[in-house]
């Protein structure tokens, strides 16, 4: 199981981006509402989450998306369920992504340190502070880490989360059925 957790503001295409690529690659997916049941995206769109903050249990859990977005990555951080989470997926050994502000989150907890990242340009300086590398790769992975820029690449994000849970083939598949360009 994978949560792609949504809160108030968070950005529409990183999130939706991964849950259709994961969702192709036979990988089960719910989108967890934060804030409630509806969230609105930072555009205003309203998405009805698949279960609510409340209901997320981390038996079964195999990643945890984070997307970004603002006020969505403040909302995310801000939750103690979120963080939660967050470190059940680290102490376990499963796969955190995070995209465009988001990976500051991990920053903040120390979780980058020493680690190969990446985030949107005006949120770089938080993962060095948080003692991660900076990458000039627009998404990285660093052992169960998958960091990305930003909305631009939410795709080639999807597809990297793929790759690390189903295989690389099953998303070079997916990549060569969407026409998606290589990173």
């Amino acid at each position: 199981m994978v949560y792609v957790l949504l809160a108030e503001g968070f950005e529409l295409v990183e999130a939706m981006a991964p849950v259709d690529i994961l969702r192709r690659a036979k990988v089960e997916v719910k989108t967890v509402g934060v804030t409630g049941k509806q969230v609105a995206a930072s555009n205003g769109v309203p998405v009805v989450a698949d279960i609510e903050i409340a209901n997320a249990q981390p038996e079964g859990l195999e990643a945890l998306v984070l997307p970004g977005g603002l006020p969505g990555t403040l909302n995310l951080e801000q939750s103690p369920e979120v963080q939660g989470l967050i470190d059940f997926c680290t102490e376990n050994g499963k796969l955190v992504g995070a995209i465009c502000a988001a990976p500051s989150i991990l920053a903040h907890k120390g979780l980058l340190k020493g680690r190969k990242a990446t985030a949107f340009p005006n949120f770089q300086k938080d993962l060095q502070e948080g003692g991660a590398s900076l990458s000039e790769s627009f998404v990285v992975q660093d052992g169960d880490f998958i960091t990305a820029r930003g909305m631009g690449v939410s795709t080639q994000f999807g597809l990297k989360l793929a790759a690390a849970l189903v295989s690389p083939a099953a998303a070079q598949e997916i990549q060569t059925s969407i026409q998606s360009m290589a990173t």
